[in-house]
């Protein structure tokens, strides 16, 4: 129907539409897109809201992708959409809508009937095991109405909701956390659209966010009142954006693996570079809190690791149920407990809210203290609960879960060489790790830098072997990956603070962000069923316990100022191979056509 509002508001979305007479001309006009376009078939009768259409026929996640009256495919999804309008083009066909560009459209109804060619492709398709994607519509309006009494009523509902207010409020993140849904969202939304309306996009909302960020922590180096002032005020600043990238990709529907890349890369790498600049403001007025810095990454990336390593652990597993998320889900309906355990694990929101106000109001010290406290209080919580639900559920771990809990572990090539030389032990994989998380960082407490603490590690890696020489199965063997990485890094923190040499703990803190980098590189991997990074990156950068051996080895051997220039060197040395590999993965993910993603993250 040229020149109707069907027309008009696909053309809007970027399609280049064609009128189809019927079926056959559908897909013949289908046929004559290239193959790495977006395709679309709408029934020319379809009545709904603009937005509807923008989340059935846009969404770039998605291979195929149907609202009622409307399905579309994308490159990947071509095939079997073409496979199914074949079947379809002796059926009694009306108009349809078709077009040419990164997106294409085929309106085609049954002037006889309700019967849509649209939704007879769907059910062709569910009926081929293809799996379709069906967005959330809510109260949004998409419907092929049979006559004119049912296309008057649709009319009147599409004219009564506000597409535009549904838009905006579906660009907010459904589970947020109280600071976010209160503070910020209720005007980074329009924010979102303001930059959605001049053609940024969610890339570049992340990168300014990294940005003011950057200029924070800077801010917070100087040492001054001023600076600590303005530096509190930008990294709310900061986060705003943060938040706004999200909704910005929410609203407009760009979704990306590289964005989401960024997105989670920069969070870390905002909060850890402000940590680094409220250490060097503190240095300027005479107080070292370097070792409170350093602390503070390390639990925090070990509450990450937490979470990861328990979400992969039941990514998919069977039986997923028990007594504890009943009771969790309960206390989900007690409206107020809800945003108390959500505040309780300190999301992102919270954690940056303290640290901004703390730093514009106290002493860096005062503010590593309350974090220190709150992380940890927040570690105690989500841990305890996991640990309950893990040990009163019944589910098998599936194959795919134990290589991803493999993969998180880091083992490198020296506990490789001895689960090849030595039998597996009997003992569960949680003891081993448990085991060696206690022993190497109490030894470097009690002894300091010496070779006692190098047969320690020793040690260290002979049970980091055996933690994995078994399927991480268990019913608590999520635990060991976050083990592993408080056994490096605090073994790290350790060593560089009884070196009691300056200097020796801002190397330190640049040894653990680079090893942290590449951890969250590799939950970044698995959560884009990239796989875990190659095998060499790992051998490269010695599997976690081969660095922790050789920290210890260093340490032992060489004076404190020697020992702080080589912390110095294996940082950057790690830092740069585990960056260039990593961009240069993802950039060729993305420029290789890699399934878009959204992940939602932490809430904020």
């Amino acid at each position: 129907m040229p020149g109707s509002s069907i027309e008009s508001d696909l053309r809007d979305l970027g399609f280049d539409v064609r009128t189809a007479s019927d079926p056959a001309d559908a897909e013949a006009l289908l046929a004559a897109v290239p193959g790495e376009e977006r395709v679309a078939l709408v029934d020319a009768r379809f009545v709904g809201h603009p937005h509807a259409l923008r989340l059935g026929l846009t969404d770039p996640r998605f291979p195929l992708a149907a609202v009622p009256g409307a399905v579309t495919a994308r490159a990947e999804g071509r095939q079997a959409l073409t496979r199914a309008l074949a079947r379809e083009t002796s059926a009694a066909g009306g108009t349809a809508h078709a077009g040419t560009p990164a997106r294409t459209t085929l309106s085609v109804g049954d002037p006889a009937g309700v019967d849509s060619l649209a939704d007879r492709i769907v059910t062709a398709l569910d009926a081929d095991g293809v799996t379709v994607h069906r967005p959330e519509l809510g109260s949004l309006v998409a419907a092929v109405p049979a006559d004119p009494q049912a296309r008057n009523e649709a009319r009147q509902a599409v004219a009564a909701l506000d597409d535009e207010a549904v838009r905006l409020k579906s660009a907010v993140k459904a589970r947020d956390g109280f600071f976010t849904t209160f503070f910020i969202s209720p005007y980074s939304r329009y924010i979102a659209r303001w930059c959605a309306r001049r053609g940024l996009t969610p890339n570049q909302v992340t990168t300014a966010s990294l940005l003011t960020a950057l200029i924070a922590a800077s801010c917070a180096a100087t040492g001054t009142r001023a600076g600590f002032v303005a530096a509190g005020v930008l990294l709310i600043v900061s986060f705003v954006l943060d938040c706004t990238d999200g909704q910005l990709a929410r609203y407009s529907l760009q979704y990306s693996t590289l964005g989401a890349w960024l997105d989670a890369t920069f969070d870390r790498a905002k909060e850890y570079a402000y940590y680094a600049g409220l250490a060097l403001g503190a240095a300027r007025g005479g107080d070292d809190v370097w070792a409170l810095a350093l602390g503070a990454m390390v639990l925090q990336t070990c509450r990450h690791v937490v979470d990861f390593s328990f979400n992969e652990a039941n990514h998919d597993a069977t039986a997923n149920t028990s007594p504890t998320a009943a009771l969790s889900d309960k206390l989900d309906s007690v409206g107020w407990t809800v945003w108390v355990r959500r505040m309780i694990v300190l999301p992102i929101g919270e954690r940056w809210a303290m640290i901004a106000v703390l730093t514009a109001a106290t002493t860096p010290r005062i503010t590593f203290y309350a974090l220190l406290a709150g992380c940890a209080l927040a570690a105690t919580y989500t841990t305890a609960g996991r640990v309950l639900r893990s040990l009163t559920r019944k589910a098998q771990r599936t194959d795919r879960a134990a290589r991803a809990l493999a993969d998180l572990a880091d083992n490198g090539p020296l506990a490789e060489l001895l689960a090849r030389v030595l039998p597996a032990g009997r003992f569960p994989a949680l003891l081993w790790a448990v085991a060696g998380a206690v022993l190497l960082p109490l030894a470097a407490w009690i002894d300091g830098p010496g070779w006692s603490v190098v047969l320690c590690a020793v040690v260290y890696v002979l049970l980091s072997s055996e933690a994995v020489a078994h399927p991480l199965k268990g019913a608590l063997d999520w635990l060991v990956p976050p083990l592993f990485r408080a056994a490096e890094y605090g073994t790290v923190l350790i060593l560089a603070a009884k070196s009691d040499v300056n200097g020796a703990l801002p190397a330190a803190f640049g040894l653990v962000a680079a090893v942290a980098y590449h951890h969250y590189d590799t939950v970044y991997r698995i959560r884009g069923d990239a796989g875990a990074p190659p095998a060499w990156l790992v051998r490269a950068v010695g599997g976690q316990e081969g660095r922790t051996l050789l920290v210890t080895v260093l340490a032992a051997l060489l004076t404190a100022a020697q020992f702080k220039v080589a912390l110095t060197v294996l940082a950057v040395a790690v830092a740069l191979v585990v960056l260039v590999e990593s961009i240069r993965f993802w950039v060729a993910a993305h420029q290789g056509g890699a399934p878009a993603v959204h992940d939602e993250g932490e809430p904020a």
